[in-house]
């Protein structure tokens, strides 16, 4: 079955390997971004490249009016949101007491404030439908946390009780919502470690290798498949068992 999907942040590493996984499953995916639409539009390309239906569309997801706006266009478009893979984020690092009041804020609202708004948009349709998938990309440090990290960490955990919480409400509607929590993944946020840090956290790991896009989005594909039409309120670690 080809479902509507909405992912949030699609111009980064793991978004793009979720919409193209996803739309690989036949369905039509909304590729949002805010910030990077040259890589947004790129992705749409690949997309319809492959044979896939795909369209860019541009807000700040923190920003409640422009969430109603994007909102309106996609269901314009596509009709009532199938699935939501709210992937949107920054990374964040700085000691505690270095952390400013706008950092603070900046990271939360848009780790955090981004889902909470664009999930709060999208319920309704799911709820009127009787059925929906939502899956959240929180972080292993959402789970323990982690030193010099205490804003991202926050917002992570954030998110990951915030799955817990509304799989609870939306279930008897039918809603699923679960969350996958990535380890240390190639992608951009950590383009700026060397070659020692990056031999550090491969041996860190169980599995001696630091993880990939695909990885990531692989466990989103599950998630929002029918073979996981029983599991809801969950935490998938894909983090090569750095975290068990």
């Amino acid at each position: 079955m080809a479902y509507t999907t909405l992912i949030s942040g699609a111009s980064g590493d793991i978004g793009r390997a979720c919409a193209l996984l996803l739309a690989r499953r036949k369905d039509r995916i909304a590729v949002h971004c805010h910030t990077h639409p040259a890589a947004a539009e790129a992705v749409v390309r690949e997309i319809r490249n492959e044979g896939g239906i795909a369209e860019l569309f541009r807000a700040d997801l923190t920003d409640a009016d422009a969430v109603s706006t994007l909102h309106a266009q996609v269901e314009q478009m596509y009709g009532i949101v199938d699935v939501l893979v709210n992937n949107a984020g920054i990374s964040a690092f700085s000691q505690f007491q270095d952390i400013g009041e706008y950092d603070w804020d900046l990271t939360i609202d848009t780790n955090l404030k981004s889902a909470y708004l664009l999930t709060r948009a999208l319920l309704p349709g799911m709820i009127a439908k009787k059925s929906g998938c939502i899956v959240n990309i929180a972080s292993m440090w959402g789970l323990v946390g982690a030193s010099c990290e205490a804003h991202y960490s926050a917002s992570k955990g954030g998110l990951i009780a915030m799955t817990k919480a509304l799989s609870k409400e939306v279930g008897p509607s039918g809603i699923r919502v679960n969350c996958v929590a990535p380890g240390v993944i190639d992608t951009d946020m950590i383009k700026s470690l060397n070659a020692e840090e990056r031999r550090a956290l491969i041996e860190e790991t169980p599995l001696r290798r630091l993880g990939r896009p695909v990885d990531v989005a692989d466990a989103v594909l599950f998630l929002t498949s029918d073979a996981a039409s029983f599991i809801t309120g969950q935490v998938i670690g894909v983090n090569g068992g750095f975290v068990v």
